[in-house]
């Protein structure tokens, strides 16, 4: 049976003052990148989803006002929202119907003002995707040199006991060494998730808004044909 003298519970007690502020810090990083971790990756995950369903069901359409009423549904797509900030720029950019409430014919003069929106639409949603990502990064950089610092921090208490005590036995150099130890090992245990789940969303975040640029030059693209479709009818 393992003495208590040698349980990782009673090496952080018996640890120093800066140690255990060093694990106190170490323990927020971990907590709130967890939190994070967690947070991002429903997010991310639904938000990836529901584009791809929007995507489908954008093409399935038959006019953009039906895009427009599908678009509504999907909260959480990043696609439906860029969609809906270009279609209702498009309306406000001089749409116009006939008599007998046909499609909006819309006018090169809305192109621009409908470019200019959907670029802002996407850099909008890509810092929202982003958002509590870049912490991530933070604690993964951090947390080896931060719990590094408790360590050496804890070995020096260690050999400044040496000199007090004058004895240099295994039995008394051990315990302080293992304790400072510790600080490392939690370190490295904030900071490798971290890492991996920062990588994992930016991955995520950099397909998504590619899809969004795909699909804002779609869209343009559309609104051209459609605009060339009834100059000539």
């Amino acid at each position: 049976m393992i003495p208590e003298s040698n349980g990782i519970f009673h090496m952080l007690y018996s640890a120093g003052p800066v140690v255990k502020l060093v694990l106190l810090l170490l323990l927020f990083f971990s907590i709130t990148s967890w939190a994070i971790i967690f947070i991002k990756y429903r997010y991310v995950r639904r938000a990836y989803r529901e584009s791809v369903d929007f995507t489908d069901l954008f093409w399935q359409c038959r006019s953009l006002a039906d895009a427009f009423s599908k678009a509504k549904v999907l909260k959480t797509s990043p696609v439906a929202r860029v969609f809906i900030t270009g279609y209702l720029e498009l309306k406000k950019g001089g749409a116009a119907r006939d008599d007998e409430g046909s499609p909006p014919a819309y006018t090169f003069n809305a192109l621009g003002g409908v470019n200019r929106a959907l670029r802002r639409s996407i850099n909008v949603e890509v810092r929202r995707l982003a958002q509590l990502v870049p912490f991530l990064a933070t604690a993964g950089n951090t947390a080896p040199f931060i719990g590094l610092f408790g360590t050496v921090w804890g070995i020096m208490n260690t050999f400044h006991g040496i000199g007090i005590t004058g004895s240099a036995s295994l039995a008394v150099v051990a315990p302080g060494i293992s304790e400072a130890l510790v600080a490392t090992a939690a370190g490295l245990a904030v900071a490798i998730p971290s890492v991996i789940s920062y990588n994992y969303f930016t991955d995520r975040i950099r397909v998504l808004d590619s899809e969004l640029q795909s699909f804002a030059a779609d869209l343009m693209n559309i609104i051209e044909r459609d605009i060339h479709r009834k100059k000539e009818a």
